[in-house]
């Protein structure tokens, strides 16, 4: 997967905007994990070509067998796609993509009942998708009537959702598709990364659009974090007033606190985004990893077990990217109705679990002197005011063994009672993990 903070845009040279200077909030990096919800007119068809082990699609066709259901709306025009032949045989050649947005049917959604799902999963902030590369808006705004309270739904979901995460004291913020919007370009479907930025609008008509639907979500919902995804038009990267460096101004002037992310395709970021990418150690800037908990963001109903992330997988990842100064922003896919199907939940609430036991050694905490160790039991490092939270990834090897910073530490469990250690004859200090946490995803001890 790409990264965005290399694209900075056209060269304005000394006409060049300036930008703020906001940095990355102390909040944020507290929060650690948040959830992306991908939920639009994809969920109707909620389909794509299933991947993971054992399927070998060339890189030419990477685009036509997408692994993301949300870009169904491109996928279904690459003539001979499996996506394709799909929707003509279940829809008919008739029915265009856009018209699914009348076969919406969100009447089982709850918004409460939804986040509260994911505020007991642990997540900090919640990132819904206001405007997928589609076009189609899930809140109600004058700039299109192509919206969830106009068709579908005729609900403002985004409204639902932000008013169910500030009832529930989770931050909130919004997902939003600066410079892809394919309900409003006239350009051949994508195939290639190239034609990724390439069949897309630049001019200014689009940048004034797209800028007044964000200055409409900043305005309505003062969201904390402003996810925009694949840039921004390049007509709208001067020093004009719908204008990336003008948004921001009125951004932070409105949300002080609130957090940007890295895809403007211009000079300034906010964190860093890593998506589908393992991340091999510390990065110095604070960054965040997103992913489906499936290989897709929308919901993928081709996909089961062999594609998902277990509870155990999920828990481990979690450690090991705050270990390296990152959030993670993992996906929950819902369903057409605004149920969340049952294979995620069951990962969700498994990692929920984990976290009220193990919290303290994840929220709020920063990397240690490195982010773990390789060699012997796996293991992955945190600190916080309380010592260095020693995180095993296998409690099943049934032991660990501390660095020699930490040897001469007290070290203690989660419940506070004190492990039982040994020196080893070369010095080295072992942890002997209770049976009671061998068939635990991750067994945190804190040395102080």
């Amino acid at each position: 997967m790409m990264n965005f903070e290399t694209r900075t845009g056209p060269d304005f040279g000394a006409d060049a905007p300036s930008y703020p200077g906001n940095g990355v909030p102390e909040w944020y990096r507290d929060a650690k994990l948040g959830f992306f919800v991908h939920w639009g007119l994809y969920s109707v068809p909620a389909w794509a070509v299933q991947h993971g082990a054992g399927v070998n699609i060339p890189t030419e066709d990477a685009y036509a067998w997408h692994q993301y259901a949300e870009w169904y709306g491109n996928t279904v025009r690459i003539a001979g796609s499996p996506t394709w032949r799909r929707h003509q045989e279940l829809y008919g050649p008739g029915t265009s993509y856009e018209d699914l947005a009348d076969r919406w049917d969100a009447a089982a959604f709850d918004a409460d009942a939804f986040v509260g799902e994911l505020v007991d999963a642990g997540a900090r902030y919640i990132v819904p998708t206001t405007k997928h590369h589609e076009g189609f808006c899930l809140w109600d705004t004058a700039t299109t009537g192509f919206n969830a309270a106009a068709r579908g739904p005729r609900r403002d979901l985004i409204a639902e959702f932000h008013d169910a995460a500030r009832r529930a004291g989770a931050r909130f913020g919004v997902y939003f598709s600066g410079a892809l919007d394919w309900h409003v370009s006239d350009f051949p479907p994508i195939e290639s990364d190239t034609d990724l930025f390439r069949f897309r609008r630049h001019d200014e008509a689009f940048s004034r659009y797209a800028a007044a639907q964000l200055d409409e979500l900043i305005e309505r919902f003062s969201p904390d974090v402003l996810w925009n995804d694949i840039e921004w038009p390049d007509g709208g990267k001067g020093r004009d007033e719908y204008a990336v460096a003008a948004l921001l101004e009125r951004y932070f002037g409105a949300v002080p606190d609130g957090v940007v992310n890295d895809r403007w395709g211009v000079p300034y970021h906010g964190f860093l985004t890593r998506e589908y990418t393992h991340i091999p150690d510390i990065l110095e800037q604070p960054w965040e990893s997103t992913r489906g908990l499936g290989y897709s963001f929308g919901f993928n109903q081709a996909e089961d077990e062999r594609q998902s992330l277990s509870g155990v997988e999920l828990i481990r990842m979690l450690v090991d990217i705050v270990s390296k100064n990152g959030n993670l922003l993992i996906n929950v896919g819902p369903a057409a109705d605004g149920s969340i199907p049952e294979l995620q939940r069951a990962a969700m609430r498994e990692l929920g679990s984990w976290l009220r036991e193990n919290g303290d050694a994840v929220y709020g905490t920063r990397p240690w002197i490195r982010f773990g160790e390789e060699t012997g039991a796996p293991v992955r490092y945190t600190r916080s005011a309380a010592g260095v939270h020693v995180h095993a990834l296998d409690p099943a090897a049934g032991e660990i063994a501390l660095p020699p910073e930490l040897s001469g530490g007290t070290a203690r469990w989660a419940d506070s009672s004190v492990a039982d250690t040994a020196t080893e004859p070369g010095g080295a200090v072992v942890v002997r993990i209770p049976d009671a946490l061998r068939a635990a995803p991750v067994a945190v001890v804190t040395v102080s």
